[in-house]
């Protein structure tokens, strides 16, 4: 890829030194060189982040692969959700001891350093298994481009979400004659929502729970309704910030209001508002992976994105997708069996859609199964209305960015700090980060891997 090599000694030393090695326990995640042991003709070694009902439902895809595809053994290995993965994942490709397969959030992709620690899938290859570019939303696959070659392909988004409870908003005569919540369309519309809400439920619950003390939670919020404004981060060269402290401002004082007015209580845990909202409460703003939970305790609910309170339609996603990380010999079986093992997931989706994950795979969603399922059909427009993060090295899922500016928009949720002084705060926070430098290959963002 014409980049020079980066050594695993290297990378500890960027990370924080050989303590990390340890740590994560480097040694004990294996080279794959063991014989296969089912006498299958080819071994795919594939490491994922996916625990819960996520790991259950790529437990029940990967089974089915295995029954199509006998000649081709799969030894998949969970690791732990957030960074230690992607340390781990790190250390591999750079030490040369990578699985055949991965996966990532698709916002880190730019920061993991494409054509060093992470190889280009063949496109073509990829095709002969059934997958190819018009089978994806454009921006989604654009976002998995770097200097022009596919770093990653797309499983699905997985999106902020407004759940409402069906049983209070008709009581309040919020519902329309298709039973679902009716159009909400500017910021005072919301809070009229909210307040006919509240009377209906009669209860001591909260109207709605919104992780208000949660940085991650806020954050991704804060994305949404940032971009419903128009607002921008940096420029096209990635050299200045254009962050609008303005409509940034507006943002922030729109999430502490719903506190000052009494429907959020920030004395709650962030998972008490789901159990709010089980319990009786109108609302509650989740990631789409609760569907299975709200499904399980048997209550009549439906959910869309992030209400369009700024006039347009967008509601944070984050993407899984599949990634090659670096081997210095890669190609032969292994990686035609990880290019046919990622294609297959990707078409066969649907048992991933149960976990409350949109699939990447358009095809899919034109089904008439994917039609039936319910919320899911609700809000899968969201596929066309992505808030995502920029893409720079420092951002995506557990990412810099969100460590850093999370907790600035907490303070001002919170009471902490005014709407005002915290955006001007993270507007000198998105400033530092774009003169630093990625620990992974020693690149400011405007130094980086292009977009498409």
């Amino acid at each position: 890829m014409g980049r020079p090599g980066l050594n695993r000694r290297q990378l500890l030393t960027t990370m924080g030194g050989l303590t990390v090695a340890g740590s994560f326990g480097f040694a004990a995640l294996g080279t794959g060189a063991d014989a296969l042991a089912s006498g299958a003709d080819t071994r795919v070694r594939y490491w994922n982040l996916f625990s819960g009902g996520d790991g259950y439902n790529m437990i029940a895809m990967l089974d089915s692969f295995r029954k199509d595809n006998p000649g081709i053994e799969v030894k998949d290995s969970t690791l732990q959700w957030g960074s230690p993965f992607y340390t781990k994942l790190a250390m591999a490709a750079a030490g040369n001891r990578a699985p055949d397969l991965g996966v990532m959030h698709l916002g880190r992709v730019t920061g993991f350093s494409p054509g060093r620690l992470l190889d280009p899938w063949d496109v073509e290859l990829l095709a002969e298994y059934g997958v190819k570019e018009a089978d994806f939303n454009p921006e989604l696959w654009k976002r998995a481009v770097v200097d022009g070659r596919l770093y990653a392909l797309p499983l699905d988004i997985h999106v902020q979400l407004c759940f409402y409870r069906k049983d209070v908003l008709k009581k309040a005569g919020l519902l329309g004659a298709d039973g679902r919540i009716v159009p909400v369309t500017s910021v005072d519309t919301w809070f009229d929502v909210l307040k006919e809400a509240k009377a209906a439920a009669g209860k001591d619950l909260q109207t709605i729970g919104m992780w208000s003390a949660d940085q991650n939670f806020q954050w991704w919020f804060f994305v949404a309704f940032y971009t419903q404004l128009g607002g921008t981060w940096f420029d096209d060269a990635n050299t200045e910030v254009t962050f609008d402290t303005d409509k940034a401002t507006q943002v922030l004082e729109f999430l502490r209001r719903h506190i000052t007015d009494g429907y959020a209580n920030p004395d709650f845990a962030g998972g008490a508002g789901a159990e709010q909202f089980v319990n009786g409460g109108p609302f509650v703003w989740e990631g789409n992976w609760s569907v299975p939970v709200f499904d399980g305790a048997g209550i009549d609910y439906g959910a869309i994105p992030l209400p369009p309170v700024f006039g347009r339609q967008a509601t944070h996603a984050e993407s899984h997708a599949f990634v090659l990380p670096h081997q210095s010999g890669r190609g032969g079986a292994a990686d035609e069996g990880a290019h046919r093992l990622a294609a297959y997931i990707v078409r066969h989706a649907r048992q991933w859609a149960a976990g409350g994950h949109i699939p990447a795979h358009t095809p899919t969603l034109s089904t008439a199964a994917y039609r039936k399922l319910d919320p899911q059909n609700e809000y899968v427009s969201a596929m066309d209305h992505q808030a995502t993060e920029p893409k720079v090295w420092f951002a995506g899922s557990t990412g810099i960015l969100a460590q850093r500016v999370g907790p600035v928009v907490v303070s001002s949720t919170m009471g902490s700090a005014r709407p005002d002084a915290a955006a001007r705060a993270m507007k000198s926070t998105l400033t530092q980060l774009l003169a630093s430098k990625n620990p992974m290959d020693g690149r400011t963002a405007a130094q980086g891997g292009a977009a498409a």
